[in-house]
């Protein structure tokens, strides 16, 4: 009553005094009831972007190396680019790991170390072979654009504990992966939950710097731009895009102190520095190791979702469709010492237990050769891993067939994996809904299941 009476001083007055008195309505980020006690309060999504092939990295298949160089015997799907070649042997030994005995490939040395704090998927699938549509449909449960990732959805539902940064922050390592910034779009939710990308280097974020000569100038200019738009709202009935300008603009100024003291990285110790990386010079390791410093640095102030892209490292991202030995080499090379910090500084710093690691591509890789020394595209089985907060450490859950093509055992699918997601930050996903076109859409659609053999 009091926003269309009088146009709208009442109300004006009304968020005055109860800003005053400590009373004002929540902003987008304020903490949200969840469903269910959490085991998790913030996610780290690891993003390895263009399929890590699964035979070669979690996935041992001794059939693979004595079959090397037979034409492979089992009936061959439709793949991306055609050229398929022999059964292709991993270039890489596996090795068992820990108490629970994980093999994990020398691809990964460091992460191997912390096998039994992973529970390791071999059997998720995708429904698509082509990367911008298995993007959107592991970030957003849908294999088209438009719709929101899994990053605006877990905003909506629990917003953030952090108000002075966004709630879901994407790190640019370099490489946007193929899909474009809709695979970190809010799509029809409220545009203030869409990814905030970070870029790399001493400025992540552009034109974040005050420009006035004092703050009680800008706070003027705020205080005018903010009477002008809640005119604007009166006269057009709040619509989203100027509600979440007007939400941009305060978070801007909010984050004009926070972002200086969260990329001021002096007040880690050289020890900490030297754990991730920072001073390696194999190509795409600092620039990983800093992401995944950030990322630690974030989630301990409270922000909700961080997602991490990968580094350029002089290919293709992980999509060796030639080159296979070269390209994963040095792709792992770049995140595998990061990553293995990141796990051991989240258990030194108390946030093992409050933060949930995720690892995936969009799909696998093929088990036989595209031209001669690379893997097409694989979305019929490949394998992914979880760690931290709710997750059990020391399991292998699901199985592909003996030559890692096909997922033959506790197949899953990427709507399973967003839905355990959601459950370990105290979510149903069946419940966590946003009315839209005039049905009540979810980030699982109409399917998912909870994988309960990987919680704690």
């Amino acid at each position: 009553m009091l926003q269309r009476s009088a146009c709208g001083f009442g109300a004006i007055a009304l968020a005055a005094l109860m800003q005053e008195s400590g009373q004002a309505a929540p902003g987008p980020f304020a903490p949200q009831p969840t469903h269910f006690p959490p085991q998790a309060k913030n996610i780290i999504f690891l993003y390895m972007d263009g399929g890590p092939s699964q035979v070669d990295t979690f996935d041992p298949k001794p059939l693979l190396t004595k079959e090397h160089g037979k034409p492979f015997p089992v009936k061959i799907e439709p793949t991306q680019f055609n050229s398929n070649g022999a059964t292709f042997g991993s270039p890489w030994k596996f090795q068992q790991y820990g108490e629970s005995g994980t093999p994990v490939s020398d691809l990964f040395p460091h992460v191997a170390k912390h096998v039994d704090d992973l529970a390791v998927i071999r059997s998720m699938t995708s429904q698509f072979s082509e990367h911008t549509n298995a993007n959107y449909f592991l970030h957003s449960g849908t294999g088209v654009q438009g719709r929101p990732s899994m990053g605006a959805w877990t905003t909506y539902g629990l917003g953030s504990e952090c108000q002075n940064l966004p709630g879901f922050v994407v790190l640019n390592g370099g490489l946007i992966p193929p899909g474009g910034l809709d695979n970190f779009n809010s799509g029809f939710l409220p545009a203030t939950f869409q990814g905030s990308i970070f870029n790399s280097g001493p400025e992540p974020v552009s034109n974040i710097r005050r420009t006035e000569t004092s703050d009680a100038l800008q706070q003027n200019k705020l205080n005018l731009l903010k009477q002008l738009d809640q005119g604007a709202l009166e006269r057009a009935g709040s619509p989203d895009s100027m509600e979440s300008a007007i939400a941009n603009y305060e978070l801007a100024y909010r984050m004009q102190t926070a972002m200086p003291e969260l990329t001021d990285l002096s007040e880690e110790t050289a020890a900490v520095k030297a754990m991730y990386g920072l001073e390696t010079k194999t190509k795409g390791t600092a620039t990983f190791g800093q992401q995944c410093l950030l990322a630690r640095r974030l989630v301990e102030r409270g922000v909700r979702f961080v997602e991490l892209t990968c580094p350029s490292v002089g290919h293709d991202r992980w999509d060796q469709h030639a080159n296979l030995a070269i390209g994963h080499a040095d792709n792992a090379m770049a995140v595998d010492q990061p990553i293995s910090a990141l796990l051991t500084d989240l258990k030194q710093r108390g946030l093992w237990d409050s933060t949930l690691v995720v690892w995936s591509g969009e799909f696998g890789r093929t088990p036989f050769a595209q031209g001669g020394a690379g893997r097409d595209h694989n979305p019929f089985g490949f394998s992914l891993w979880l760690a931290g907060g709710g997750v059990k450490g020391g399991v292998v859950y699901g199985a592909t067939d003996e030559f890692g093509y096909k997922a033959i055992e506790n197949k899953l699918e990427i709507h399973d994996l967003h839905a355990t997601m959601l459950h370990l930050l105290g979510m149903d996903h069946t419940r966590l809904t946003y009315r839209f076109s005039g049905r009540d859409m979810r980030l699982t659609d109409v399917h998912g299941h909870v994988i309960h053999s990987l919680l704690a």
